[in-house]
Parts: structure tokens; sequence; C-alpha cells
């Protein structure tokens, strides 16, 4: 009997290094790996610098770095929507070669002051915070969505092999040729991102996300967007929650290495790397961990494993057993970083990407930036042990937190995009400042289904919110109890028109056809579109001339542009807009 041919085993999408498949992905990781080690050497040689100084000032190089993420996230997650993604990243590259170039002469000619050394690192946080929310935004152009968890935790890989590696090696540069050495390092390392995005040809599909959006109405869009997703509110809120007691790690382990154990620079680049090991051997476990614990299981046992560290930093002596207990540090780091990284950029729609990470970013950075001189100055008032305690104890408190406020289920979530609203079909096309834009949509409904369509339709009026409605209502016709009629403004023409074309997803529809399976049967919704009186233009009559607006126009005015009662004669259009 002749054996039938097997087939070819499947690709191992499931594997935690299947991103790096991709071509464009895996050269930028590499390079992105060298850039970082870079920058993690650059950082042992700046807090190195000032660790004779108070414990605040050494903080305050963790402040330096993160601060600007506070001051531009926002912005920078605009432009990263609005211009072409790739030439925003080149340009934070060779920004930031700039500064480093600067600091490293400043430092070969003893020239870097204090005060220079912060404000220098200042800028180069500023060239992360450019970056930021463009380089979380292209992952989803690199690899499949469904490897966007594990390209997330190979970003974190990537992040702690650089600790594993760069501290060490800043460790032993310092002390053996000067801390000039490591910042002229790290300002090469920005040259291998800057040419393989020189090299990479971005997809012409990929246009701008937020088009000729003006800059503050882009901002008040992604805002409006985080504000009316709650799934990306509890991602931040996880965020908020975890941060403040990490950030203590990163922000006292100079202190700790060099009060409480006695290490030169060398040591405390040994115990920076421990927790880089710890990271990348993580990285393989990772996969199986959620698969035990799941993710908000993964998030409480983070917490837990980081307080457990917290406490051996602040009670042990031993330099070697405080270098065995930074292992599982950097594996809860990876575990739970990856988690929330992955939780934001699911949940997120393209048009609205980078400017939803850029706030994920301005919590995470920002935690870290706040949080830091915090603890310099608590460690300065209760001690550096007991400073350390607190900081396991707010670790403790944010594992406790995690049954009361875990991430939702994102099971039900798809953000890809879906044109599925017709065009209005307006007697003039308004312009695109035209508005605001009062939408109407009435719906007939049963008695006995009243109540279930109110509650679907609280799920529709997220969905308005976040794709531009200023405002929302629901009010049933006291005359007529079967007729409801929605209303929504939106600020101008072009945002409706994004509510059209651009930014509802696959999520949204679900939404608005959940709820118009509960309508009378044979029954669609009907819509209209009126314009401010004050703003809007004038409706041309049939001989050619502009008309003033009226009220109350007859049968033939549906969808016209003209206001309207809502009580609409003509036929309705075959969805709501």
């Amino acid at each position: 009997m002749s054996t039938p041919p097997s087939k070819p085993a499947p690709a191992p999408t499931d594997s935690p290094w299947a991103p790096l498949a991709a071509r464009v992905f895996r050269a930028l990781w590499i390079a992105q790996l060298v850039s970082n080690i870079g920058s993690w050497m650059q950082t042992v040689g700046a807090q190195w610098l000032l660790v004779g100084d108070s414990a605040a000032l050494v903080t305050l190089i963790q402040t330096a770095s993160s601060l600007p993420v506070v001051l531009l996230a926002l912005p920078s997650g605009v432009i990263a929507d609005r211009f072409d993604r790739r030439s925003v990243l080149l340009a934070a590259q060779f920004a930031m070669l700039a500064v480093s170039s600067v600091l490293a002469v400043l430092a070969f000619t003893s020239g870097l002051t204090p005060t220079v050394l912060l404000v220098l690192t200042f800028l180069l946080g500023c060239g992360t915070a450019l970056m930021g929310p463009a380089w979380q935004a292209i992952q989803s152009e690199l690899v499949e969505r469904r490897q966007l968890g594990q390209a997330a935790a190979l970003g974190a890989v990537n992040m702690n092999l650089a600790r594993a590696v760069g501290p060490a090696l800043g460790g032993a540069v310092v002390a053996a040729a000067g801390a000039g050495w490591v910042f002229a390092f790290n300002a090469a390392s920005y040259l291998g991102i800057a040419a393989v995005l020189v090299v990479w040809r971005r997809p012409q599909t990929a246009a701008p996300a937020a088009g000729n959006e003006r800059l503050l109405a882009a901002l008040y869009a992604g805002r409006r967007y985080v504000w009316n997703a709650p799934g990306v509110r509890r991602v931040l809120l996880r965020t908020l929650l975890f941060i403040p007691g990490g950030s203590a790690l990163w922000a006292l382990l100079p202190l700790t290495a060099s009060r409480s154990l006695g290490l030169g620079s060398g040591g405390y680049g040994l115990l920076l790397a421990a927790v880089g090991v710890g990271a990348v051997a993580g990285a393989f476990a990772l996969p199986r961990i959620r698969r035990v614990l799941g993710a908000n299981g993964t998030l409480a046992a983070g917490a837990v494993v980081f307080a457990g560290v917290l406490a051996v930093l602040a009670t042990v002596r031993v330099p070697w057993l405080v270098t065995v207990a930074l292992l599982p540090a950097g594996l809860a780091w990876i575990g739970v970083l990856s988690t929330l990284n992955a939780a934001v950029q699911s949940r997120l729609p393209a048009w609205v990407r980078a400017r939803g990470l850029a706030v994920y970013l301005l919590v995470f950075q920002g935690g870290q930036a706040l949080t830091a001189p915090l603890w310099g100055a608590v460690a300065d008032w209760v001690g550096l042990s007991a400073c350390l305690l607190i900081a396991g104890a707010a670790m403790l408190l944010s594992a406790a937190s995690v049954r009361r406020w875990p991430l939702h289920d994102a099971e039900g979530i798809n953000p890809s995009p879906s044109d599925h609203w017709p065009a209005p079909p307006l007697v003039f096309e308004p312009g695109e400042t035209d508005g605001p834009v009062l939408v109407s949509v009435v719906y007939r409904v049963p008695a006995d289904k009243r109540a279930e369509f109110t509650d679907r339709m609280h799920r529709v009026a997220r969905s308005r919110r976040r794709t531009g409605a200023l405002t929302w209502g629901l009010y049933q016709d006291g005359n007529d109890p079967q007729r409801f009629v929605e209303t929504y403004l939106v600020a101008s023409w072009a945002e409706h028109r994004a509510q059209h074309h651009v930014r509802l997803t696959a999520t949204d529809r679900s939404h608005e056809e959940r709820a118009r399976e509960l309508l009378v049967p044979g029954t669609l919704p009907e819509v209209t579109h009126a314009f401010d009186t004050a703003s809007g233009p004038a409706v041309p009559d049939q001989a050619g001339p502009r008309a003033p607006w009226s009220e109350g126009a007859g049968p033939g005015s549906q969808d016209s542009g003209q206001v309207s009662d809502g009580a609409h004669h003509g036929p309705p259009p075959t969805a709501a807009s």
C-alpha cells in the first residue's frame, strides 16, 4: 500500500521567534540591538559620572531621558500618523547621532558638567520621544497582526539582551578608558538603524493615517479615541499601576551597587547584565507562561516577582546573591511589558495607532520620569533599604489590583478597517471645514426589545465618540414609542468623511449590526445630515444660485444637508452614517 505524501509542516507562527522571518523586521531588530547596547553603555557612563553626588541627582538621569516622552509623546504620535513614518524615524536617528557626538566630544575634553550632561541626556530623550510612536506603529507593517505579541516580546528581548551586554561592556570601558568612549560608541550605533531605514522601501499603500488633519485636531482625535476605548484605557491603568514600583529598580540599582554592595562601575554593569540575561532566558519560557497563566496572570506574577527582587536588594549584602536574584527580575519585566505592549497594539486601528501608542508611551515613560526622582528623595530621607521595601510593597499592591482591574478580553476586538457606510446623497458637496455636522439616525424598535436595544446602543455610542462624535444622544419619541432617534455632532465635514472611509473598524460594524438586529422587521435606519446654519454653506436651488438655509424642509430634503426634524418621508438609505 502506498503512503500518501505528507502535507508540509505549517509555518511556526506561534514561535516566539517567528517575526524574525520577515527580512526588514530582522534587519531592524539587529540594528536596534546594536543601538540599544550603545544606549545602555551610555546610561552606565552617565550614571557613574554622577554616582558620587546625591541620590536625587543620580536618579535625574532616568528623569532626563524619560521626561521628553511626557512632553512630546502626543505631538510625536500626531507626526507619526500625519507624515511618512520612515522619514520620521530617519530624522530622529540623525538628531540623536548629532547630540551623542557632542556628548562624546565634551567628555573627551573634560567639559561635561552635571548640568550639561543632564541637558544633553534630555535632548537624546527628545529624539527617543520622536522615534517611539513611529517605531511602534510600523511593527504592524513588518509582521502579521497575529504576530504582534511575538514582535512585542522580541522588542523586549532586544532591550534586555542589550541590557545583558551593554552595561557590562560599558562598565568595563568606563573603568579602562573613561566615559567618552561609551558616548562615542552610542553615537555610532545610530548609523545601523538609519542604514536599514534608507534601504527599506515602505509600501506605497501605507499613506499617512492622519492625512491633512491639523495638529490640534489630530491631537484631540487621538485623545478622544483613547478615552472612549475601554480596552485601551485598562491597558494604560495596568501600566500606571506597575511602573512606579518597577522604576525603583532602575533608579536605585546604581546606588545599591555602590553603597550597599561596594561595587565599582564594572560590578554595576554586571548587575544590569543579570537582569538582561534573565529577560532573554525568559523569552523562551514566556509563551508557555502565558498559556498557563493568561495575560492577567502574567501581570500579577510579574509584579510579585519584582516585589521579591526589591526585597532582596533591600536586605542582602552579598553581591553574587543579588546578581542571582536579579535574573527573575528580567523575566518579570519582559513578561509584564510585552503583555501590555501587545495588548495596546492589538486594540488600536491603523488610523490612530501611533497616537494611541504615544499615550501608552506617555504613561510608561512618564511614570518612570516622575517616580524616579521621588524614589531618590525617599532614599535620601528614609534610607536606601527602606525605600526599596516601600517600592516592593507598591508592587504587591499592583499584583493584588489585577483581580479588581484585569485586562479586558480582546477576543471580540477586530481593528481592521471597515468602509461599510455609503456616501451620503447630499444635493451639494460641503467644504472640508464646514460644520459642525449634526447626524440623526431614526430607528423603529418593537416594544419588547427596547431595553436590549438601548443597552446595545451604548457600544455604538462609544464607537461614534471614538471615531469623531463630540456629543451623542439616544431619544425615544413621546408620540411614537417605537421610534428612537440617535443624534451625534461631528466637528466638521472632513471629520465625518473620515468616519465614513477611514476610522470605522470591523468591531464598530459588529456593534451596529447587533443593534440593528432588534429593529422592526423590514425597516431600515433613516439618516439626516444637518449643518450649522451659522457656518455651513447655503444650499444651491435648482436654478443654480445658492439659497438660504431653511428649517422644516419638505419630503425631498432627506439627506439634503438642510436642517430636518428627523421625520423622514423619502426612501431610507441602506446603512446609517
